[in-house]
């Protein structure tokens, strides 16, 4: 099976093929049509196995073109329970979503806070959190999370253990 078969939009096929990625994981070949179609899905599969791109791909596609130039509704919530994993998602979201007009804002402690409020004014289509920075910005009125049509629990089994 190659990507194409996946029926992925043609902005998302180039990205992956300037990765030089040519065939889907079996997470992926799993995953995305199902993540395609709506589906809720919950999966498990061991580090380097492409979870992320099982995930952000179906996101981006399935993410209606933002209309708005200017501030936008967040449709799209990644919480990772790491400052690490945070900032990888979004690099990949970056990375597969390159020749798409996506915002995304990454949102994470132990740094100041200030740069994330600025992009979250802006308005951010993805935002890949640690949960305890959103809640955070989140009750001092920074994050509306109203419109979110996509949640993912990246390591969620590590999430709920601490």
């Amino acid at each position: 099976m190659q990507f194409k078969d996946l029926h992925l939009d043609e902005s998302l096929l180039r990205a992956l093929a300037e990765e030089g990625y040519k065939s889907p994981t079996p997470i992926q070949e799993a995953a995305i049509p199902a993540a395609l179609a709506g589906e809720d899905l919950l999966a498990t599969a061991q580090t380097g196995t492409g979870k992320t791109a099982a995930f952000s791909l179906p996101i981006l596609q399935n993410l209606e073109t933002p209309k708005a130039k200017g501030s936008r509704p967040t449709r799209a919530l990644i919480l990772a329970p790491t400052r690490e994993l945070a900032l990888q998602i979004e690099a990949s979201f970056r990375t597969y979503g390159r020749h798409m007009p996506f915002r995304t804002a990454v949102i994470l402690g132990g740094v100041s806070p200030v740069p994330q409020i600025a992009a979250l004014r802006k308005g951010a289509d993805i935002i890949v959190a640690t949960p305890g920075r959103l809640i955070d910005l989140y009750r001092q009125g920074h994050v509306r999370l109203d419109r979110v049509e996509f949640l993912v629990l990246d390591e969620g089994d590590r999430m709920l253990d601490m």
